[in-house]
């Protein structure tokens, strides 16, 4: 099963050589599939589920992505899907798919760094890759493939705004890599599940009418508390738009500035969740004694902050 949703991979650009100045989500994943000749013979449905630049995600594009995804994980005859997708957010919507369904099939997201329209698209190949991951034995979970490795949602990452394999996995490194239609597997990916997905945080997060607000920090030198007083005074004065929650991005080992953390300590006293995250681009934070907030398992700021919103949200 292919599922499009947008992004660069899906995009047009008015001259072939330019790879940057391209409107995303405009060629239908129909079009993006037929001819490749990976998919050739192969017993494939196609369904479009959105059709956006990804740096514009929405909850109401991922329930929707959800939605279509636990019917197809149901079908027996589903091996695999396969979703396409912007660079942009990838890292985020692995993430999601993973923590909220944990697939016991695989999940394939994938994507491009040049448009469709590109003297050069990367799209193609990527896509045959992906085909690679769905059919390789012993899969399960999320991944997202994109020149030639493929990366687990919990360490895949956007490390570069350009080059065509802009991902990287930091020191735990990708999962596997794909060559000339096959996957070899360097490490063992999510643990295997005997359900076809998780049907009760499914149902939950199908439920829900919004996600909690968790707004995203940054320690620095010169810090100052300005920016969490701000979100607390607008707590009083418009609780419906209210944050539930903070996660901050230390420096080095999740270390804060003082008038920083003071600020933060403010909020948590005042009932807001606050999550301590390493803004380093590799590694997470070590608990270490006197941490004053805890960590979120070892994720990065933004699936901590992705995680913490859908952990606080209210059906």
């Amino acid at each position: 099963m292919i599922l499009g949703t947008g992004g660069t991979i899906a995009g047009r650009a008015t001259r072939a050589g330019d790879n940057v100045g391209y409107t995303a989500g405009q060629v239908p994943v129909s079009d993006l599939v037929a001819g490749l000749p990976a998919w050739e013979g192969q017993a494939v449905d196609v369904e479009q589920v959105a059709q956006i630049n990804s740096k514009d995600m929405t909850l109401t594009v991922w329930q929707a992505l959800v939605s279509r995804l636990v019917v197809h994980l149901q079908r027996p005859e589903v091996a695999g899907v396969v979703v396409t997708h912007g660079t942009d957010t990838i890292e985020e919507t692995a993430w999601l798919l993973q923590s909220v369904l944990k697939p016991g099939k695989p999940v394939v997201l994938t994507c491009a760094m040049r448009p469709a329209t590109a003297v050069a698209p990367d799209g193609p190949q990527n896509l045959s890759d992906a085909l690679a991951v769905v059919q390789a034995a012993g899969g399960q979970g999320v991944s997202v493939v994109c020149g030639g490795q493929v990366h687990t949602a919990r360490d895949v990452a956007k490390v570069h705004p350009y080059r065509i394999q802009p991902f990287s996995s930091g020191e735990a490194g990708p999962l596997g890599v794909v060559e000339e239609g096959r996957m070899r597997r360097f490490r063992d990916g999510p643990p295997a599940s005997a359900q076809p997905f998780d049907e009760a945080a499914a149902a939950r997060f199908l439920a829900l009418g919004s996600l909690a607000r968790v707004a995203w920090i940054t320690s620095h030198a010169d810090a100052d508390g300005s920016l969490v007083d701000a979100l607390l005074l607008q707590a009083q004065h418009a609780p419906e738009l209210a944050c539930r929650g903070i996660v901050v991005s230390g420096t080095g080992n999740g270390s804060l500035h003082e008038r920083l953390q003071a600020a933060l300590q403010r909020a948590r006293d005042e009932g807001m969740a606050v999550v301590l995250a390493t803004r380093c681009g590799e590694g997470s934070v070590v608990p270490w004694s006197g941490q004053p907030f805890a960590d979120l398992e070892g994720l990065s700021p933004a699936k901590a902050r992705l995680e913490l919103s859908w952990r606080l949200a209210e059906v």
